[in-house]
């Protein structure tokens, strides 16, 4: 309960500053402070009305202004916050040393006091590409203890997934277990992060508070600002679409558009290897089956976020909240509104194989039939659904070639689960609602992880099937362009040869003027027997591991649980194969790439 200045003996200012602090603080600081005010109480008082210790209690930490701040991020979010955290300890007055996971040397834990990690969880619960050495020698052998640390985790993840920020909770307890003590609560954000990670924030400046004696200046609760003339993800541009065509054939079984979007007057600039956000519209027909199933009024107005916005439910239901994903906390929110007792059971831990299949592929319209009737009101509905977050694309152009404009390789995802008919969100509505003139609200995704090297005469080996050849678009582009001098080999693949072979007149034109040296395809289905991109890989084992050799930097662009894995399986074997290294050495020899940055992926 907040205190108030009426009836209590503190100012207003120290009203001000204890509301702030006190939920904030850990069980240890709670200790400390009620240790501490306790020897204050029973010193004796002389005259003058101040406490003297004839003996301390308890010795007040001595004030440290260096933090350092890690970071483990796969698509870039992770490195902004991390920036953003940073930038905002610099104007506190810290010493701050920011770095990503993959270039800090793990034995200078033992000279850090104040640590602060920004960690993804990708995959099955896995660390990101740039992550994976630091958490190895953490959970290894090596590891030191960490008495002297303090530290806090911001996680990052998606609820939609099993393994929901099961890396930074993994941090987190090892660094606990190694014997660190929690400078704040770890804080675990879904897709829409901005609130809980300044949340997070403001409760490690409060902390750093007590421990520099409060040298500190207040804690800050904003991560990221914007301006009417600052384009982010949390101030779209409104872009205008130029181009929107299918770059399939007649006769494909894909749908994939090329969609070319002008950036004029947004200031907006970008690099190879970054991607584009588009805050998409659900699908108004879903929208109105789930308000006339539910029995809701589409006219309710709602409150969308925590700044007390309102919108129709209708409305919100369109452009705010997502709909099309089931996830564990979407059911277990939706467990209070319902007697279904089917529903109480699959969300309970044992039942975690059933609960994975049930979400598979379903929405929010299925769960509300199959454990309804939902007793919940307008404005409860919208409290058990997420917003709706961003998509994003990898942007297939160079700005060198194409000023003020940004290009995307859309695949347009349409399938059938349960009995009913499905569609990407935001493919749909780029492949059907989308003509030339109209706009998007679209931002810049910054990708450091996924980068050109430096010098333009370092070769490159680019592995990207389907809409995974976008970025290599934007390489080659880009490379052209400024007349880089390094060899480029394309690995591109897909179904067939005549229909699905995206860009193909530009490649062939690449390789002809050699900006592209070697361009190998694979399409799958032109044959008997399914040739994938990873068995060309094979079939030009030698060459391949003759570029590597020669300082190549191999990057790979796609599906990651099924491409991804297949390739960096093949590069192990071409590495035993060719390079005469046993499966240690060869998994050593990739983890030693990655952290040369000569091993860069962009999966998902």
């Amino acid at each position: 309960m907040a205190l108030q200045v009426s009836n209590s003996p503190f100012s207003e200012e120290q009203v001000e500053l204890l509301n702030r602090l006190l939920p904030n603080i850990t069980e240890t600081q709670q200790s400390w402070l009620s240790g501490y005010l306790t020897a204050i109480c029973s010193a004796s008082v002389p005259s003058g009305g101040v406490a003297v210790l004839e003996r301390p209690a308890i010795e007040v930490p001595t004030a440290v202004k260096e933090i350092t701040i890690l970071y483990g991020s796969q698509t870039g979010n992770g490195q902004g916050i991390a920036e953003q955290a940073a930038a905002k300890l610099k104007e506190k007055s810290f010493d701050v040393t920011i770095q990503s996971m993959n270039d800090f040397k793990p034995n200078n834990l033992k000279k850090i006091e104040n640590l602060l990690l920004v960690i993804s969880t990708h995959g099955e619960g896995d660390p990101p590409d740039t992550a994976l050495p630091f958490f190895e020698f953490l959970h290894g052998k090596r590891a030191p203890k960490l008495d002297h640390l303090h530290y806090s985790v911001l996680a990052l993840g998606d609820s939609s997934y099993e393994f929901f920020c099961k890396t930074g909770a993994d941090f987190d307890q090892k660094l606990s277990d190694l014997g660190a003590v929690s400078l704040a609560p770890r804080v675990d954000c879904d897709l829409d992060y901005d609130e809980p990670a300044a949340q997070w924030l403001a409760a490690v400046e409060v902390s750093l508070e007590i421990q520099t004696g409060g040298q500190s200046a207040a804690a800050s609760v904003e991560i990221e600002t914007t301006s009417s003339t600052q384009y982010s993800r949390t101030n779209p541009f409104k872009a205008e679409v130029l181009e929107n065509i299918n770059l399939n054939g007649r006769g494909s079984n894909k749908e994939t558009r090329h969609v070319e979007i002008s950036l004029e007057g947004s200031g907006l600039t970008y690099e190879p290897g970054d991607s584009v956000g588009i805050f998409p519209t659900n699908n108004p027909d879903l929208i109105d089956e789930i308000i006339q199933l539910g029995n809701w009024n589409a006219e309710e107005t709602v409150e969308i976020n925590s700044q007390g916005e309102r919108r129709a439910l209708r409305i919100a239901l369109l452009n705010h909240l997502e709909i099309t994903v089931v996830t564990k906390p979407l059911l277990e929110k939706l467990s209070n509104y319902s007697e279904s007792e089917e529903l109480k059971r699959i969300i309970k831990k044992e039942h975690a194989e059933e609960l994975r299949a049930y979400v598979d592929g379903r929405d929010l319209l299925d769960a509300l039939k199959d454990f309804g009737p939902v007793e919940a009101s307008e404005q409860q509905l919208v409290g058990i659904l997420r917003k709706l977050p961003a998509r994003l694309y990898s942007i297939a152009s160079s700005l060198e070639a194409n000023p003020e404009e940004v290009h995307l390789t859309i695949g347009v995802v349409r399938y059938e689960a349960h009995g009913r008919d499905r569609q990407g969100v935001c493919s749909i509505q780029c492949a059907e609602n989308l003509e030339p003139g109209e706009t998007l609200p679209i931002y810049i995704h910054k990708n450091d992880n996924f980068r050109l090297p430096a010098n333009s005469e370092t070769p490159i080996i680019m592995i990207g099937p389907g809409t995974g050849i976008a970025p290599f678009r934007s390489f080659i582009e880009e490379r052209s362009e400024t007349g880089a001098e390094g060899k480029s080999w394309l690995f591109f693949g897909d179904q067939h040869y005549v229909t699905d072979f995206y860009y193909q007149t530009e490649w062939q034109n690449y390789v002809k003027d050699g900006a592209l040296t070697r361009l190998d395809v694979a399409f799958s289905r032109d044959t008997d027997e399914k040739v994938y991109v990873q068995h060309r890989m094979k079939q030009a084992s030698q060459e391949l591991y003759q570029w590597i050799e020669e300082g190549a930097v191999i990057y790979v662009c796609g599906d990651e649980q099924n491409m991804a894995k297949d390739v960096h399986a093949t590069l192990l074997e071409i590495l035993q194969q060719e390079g005469g290294k046993s499966l240690e050495e060869a998994e050593a020899f990739i983890t030693q790439l990655v952290q040369e940055k000569r091993y860069q992926r962009d999966v998902y």
